[in-house]
This record gives C-alpha cells, sequence and structure tokens, in this order.
C-alpha cells in the first residue's frame, strides 16, 4: 500500500517516468542479462513512494548507483504509478516480459502468490538475503498466503493514523484529538466552516476507499469473507461500515464534497497541509506534507478513532497492516543479482535512507536504531502497527476485492456528494453486486 495502497497503500498517480541509472542501457527485464559495455543490469519497477514521480527517482538514485559501486550490477528503474502498478504487474505475470524486481502493496501478495509468476522466498532463498529473522514478524506476515514460501520481503512498513492540525484545534476549543468516533464527529462538525473543513478524504480512489471500509468493518464486528474465503459483502456490518465513511461527504458533511473526485494520493495530503481541512486519515505523509509547506510542530498523529461503545464482536482494529514488498519475478534470468539488489535494498543503512525520505518505518528491526525512528509520530504508528493493525485477507481474490469494494464507495461517495441520500439498502444492492461481480471472476 503504500501512500497507499499501498501507500501511501497510497496512491494514485497518472504518470509513469523511467530513469536510466548509474549509465543503464539495456531494455530491460528477464530475459536481459548485460547493458552497454557488457555489464550486467538488472530492471527494477519501483512504487511511487514520493510525492511524484521524480521525487521517487532523486531517492533511490544515490542507492541503486550505490549497489551498482558495491556490486558491478546497473539498475534499470522503472517508477509506475499506483493507478497503473497492479495492472502491470499481472500483464507481466501473464506475459513473461517481466522486470527482475518489482515493490508490490503487500495487500496484493496472495493474489499475485496465486499467479505462479513470483520467485517462492524459501528458507535457502532467504538465508541469500541473511534470513528472516530481521525482519518485523508484522511485516513478514503480509508477504503471502499462511502456510505457503512468501512471495517477497518487506521493504517498507506502514499504518493509517489520524493528523489533526494543532492550530486549528486550539482556535476552535479542541484541548485533546479525538480517540472514539463520536468525539470525532463532533470536532469534525466543529472544523467545518466557511471554506475550512473538518477532513480531507481521497474519495475516487479505490485502494483507500476499501482500506478504510476494511478497517470499519472489523470495528463494527464484521468481515468481507468468511473463514473459507467465501465472500460475504452484504451484512449488516458490512453496510454500517461503508455508511459511516460515505456519510462523511454526505450526511455529516465534515468533508468536501469536492474530495469525491480526489485519487491520486496529493489532493487530500494537499489540503490538509495547507489548511484547508484539519483532519487526514493517512499512512505516512510526513515528507509530503513537508514539501507543501507543513512542519512536524504543526501537526501531530494519534491512531485512527474507535467507537464509544464498540457493537458485539467489534475489534479494536484501526490500520490495515499496510507496506510495500519486493518480489523477484521467477522467470528472471538474473536470480543471483536479483537477490543481491533485495538484500542490498533491506540492508540497514539503505533501509534509514529510503524510509527517512519517504516518512515511512524500516522493515528491519536493526535500523530503528536511527534517532530519525523515536520520534512521536513513529512511535505511534509503531504501536498502531504493534497491536491494533490488522492484515487484509490472505486469498488470492483479495486484489480483485479491493477493486470492486473501492469502486462500490467511489461510486455512492460520488452520490452522496451530489447531493443524492445514500442509504443502507442502496449500500447493501451494491454489496449484492460486488459480490456477483466477484465471484464470476471480476
Amino acid at each position: 500500500m503504500p501512500r497507499s495502497p499501498y501507500r501511501r497503500p497510497a496512491l494514485s498517480v497518472l504518470a509513469v517516468a523511467t530513469a536510466l541509472l548509474a549509465g543503464a542501457c539495456s531494455s530491460g527485464g528477464s530475459g536481459n542479462t548485460t547493458g552497454g559495455g557488457g555489464q550486467q543490469t538488472i530492471t527494477y519497477w519501483a512504487s511511487d513512494q514520493g510525492s511524484s514521480i521524480a521525487d521517487d527517482v532523486k531517492v533511490l538514485t544515490p542507492q541503486l548507483n550505490a549497489f551498482t559501486k558495491q556490486t558491478g550490477v546497473k539498475v534499470k528503474l522503472e517508477v509506475i504509478g499506483w493507478s497503473d502498478l497492479l495492472n502491470r504487474v499481472l500483464a507481466a505475470a501473464s506475459s513473461g516480459q517481466a522486470p527482475d524486481v518489482v515493490n508490490i502493496g503487500n495487500t496484493w501478495s496472495a493474489s499475485l502468490q496465486a499467479t505462479g509468476a513470483f520467485l517462492p522466498m524459501s528458507s535457502d532463498v532467504m538465508k541469500q538475503i541473511d534470513g528472516t529473522g530481521r525482519f518485523l514478524p508484522g511485516a513478514l506476515a503480509a508477504t503471502g498466503a499462511p502456510g505457503k514460501d512468501p512471495v517477497g520481503v518487506p521493504l517498507y512498513s506502514l499504518a493509517y493514523g489520524l493528523y489533526y492540525n494543532k492550530a486549528m484545534f486550539q482556535a476552535a476549543g479542541i484541548a485533546t484529538p479525538p480517540a472514539t468516533w463520536e468525539d470525532f464527529l463532533a470536532d469534525a462538525k466543529k472544523l467545518t466552516h466557511g471554506s475550512q473543513w473538518g477532513l480531507a478524504v481521497e474519495g475516487a480512489s479505490t485502494p483507500e476507499n476499501t482500506h478504510h471500509a476494511f478497517v470499519l468493518s472489523q470495528q463494527q464486528g464484521g468481515s468481507f469473507f468468511d473463514a473459507s474465503g467465501k465472500p460475504t459483502f452484504n451484512t449488516p456490518q458490512n453496510v454500517a461500515a461503508l455508511k459511516q465513511f460515505i456519510d462523511f461527504i454526505g450526511t455529516d458533511k465534515i468533508a468536501n464534497p469536492s474530495d469525491a473526485e480526489y485519487s491520486n494520493g496529493t489532493e487530500a495530503v494537499q489540503d490538509f497541509a495547507t489548511g484547508k481541512a484539519a483532519m487526514l486519515m493517512w499512512q505516512a505523509a510526513g515528507a509530503s506534507l513537508a514539501k507543501y509547506g507543513m512542519q512536524e510542530s504543526q501537526y501531530g498523529v494519534v491512531p485512527v478513532p474507535f467507537p464509544a461503545s464498540p457493537p458485539a464482536g467489534g475489534k479494536h482494529v484501526d490500520s490495515i497492516v499496510a507496506g510495500i514488498n519486493m518480489s523477484v519475478f521467477a522467470n528472471t534470468k538474473n536470480k543471483d543479482a536479483a537477490l543481491k539488489f533485495v538484500k542490498f535494498m533491506t540492508s540497514k543503512q539503505t533501509q534509514i535512507a529510503l524510509n527517512k525520505a519517504y516518512s515511512s518505518m524500516p522493515s528491519v528491526t536493526d535500523a530503528y536504531t536511527d534517532p530519525a525512528f523515536q520520534t512521536d509520530t513513529v512511535k505511534v504508528f509503531q504501536n498502531v502497527l504493534a497491536t491494533t493493525a490488522a492484515p487484509m485477507p490472505a486469498i488470492p481474490q483479495v486484489s480483485q476485492f479491493q477493486t470492486v469494494i473501492g469502486t462500490v464507495m467511489k461510486n455512492l461517495i460520488a452520490e452522496a456528494a451530489g447531493g443524492k441520500a445514500v442509504t443502507d439498502q442502496a449500500i447493501a444492492d451494491q454489496l449484492d453486486q460486488a459480490q456477483q461481480q466477484l465471484l464470476a471472476g471480476g
């Protein structure tokens, strides 16, 4: 995720840019082992983690050059926006025309594992990258279906938190950030006036929508799949979860109706940073907020709220286990070089450098000795991941689930923004249709 999903999760951008690093000039992919001058070259598809693809290239270039200097292996980099990444990866998996190494949203792991297109990270393979013991257990658990060899290793760890503008809270006479949804809604209404809104959302982002639907369903005591993996979309708990989020724009009127069109992972963050909204539910927004001129002293971060009186069966979940994994395509002809690259990217020093740049959290334990990961904000996210985050369903259909549920929410949010009342029955009908679409293979 991941931005999201798998990001920061998040999130979507429309552009795709390619940077050739350290003079690499091979046309790349699994079938190419050398670049110009006979030097070995691997191709790497990176997910868009920064505020722009150009920023990602700027962040990654020094690290990839360092890898080339250390190993002699050049890296051909392509940074791909979240709106395109899953489709690009699936097309590569089916065509065989794939890069050597790719970033994937960790919530896609089980779906992509089912394609058989990725190198299983067996115990022998893991030994080549210094073993499993150095990774965060929760992040490592989100690398494939239980009982099977993972199809990647964690690269960036993420969780959702509630960002709030300290000055706006003070001006509204709100002494503490909300811990419950009841307090959240009361605060958001106080903070909504004139051109200022209580909350900013990315209402047209299908990954963001699905993440929130999953978390709110867990809080309601619901589930989108039963223990056998059968979809259970249309339940009272899931209807309540979707309605709660849709009502932020609809009934509650605490988010700008124009947020229904936001989808690229920058608009809601920018609105929060520039004072157009007082709160934001996001993963690792620090670097992006800084780009828009908002300093860490101007905002606080707390866990996403939980009901004051949770319903029967409600689980205290306030985030998905979010993050980005790094995987190797099984058909690579550069397996050894690809695994050297994975080892390098998950090494202590590289993890520190990259996660500092992206305001995300390292996937390896020894990187947390760096002072950058001892801040109050990071500690909030660490605690969420350790205690109140839940993994998305580890089933082959999880990527399709995210698409169909995210689209249902996108469409209903648009209706709410247009002034139409979105009823429980309307949500139930859409969930029925989404379940049938999933079962039909859509």
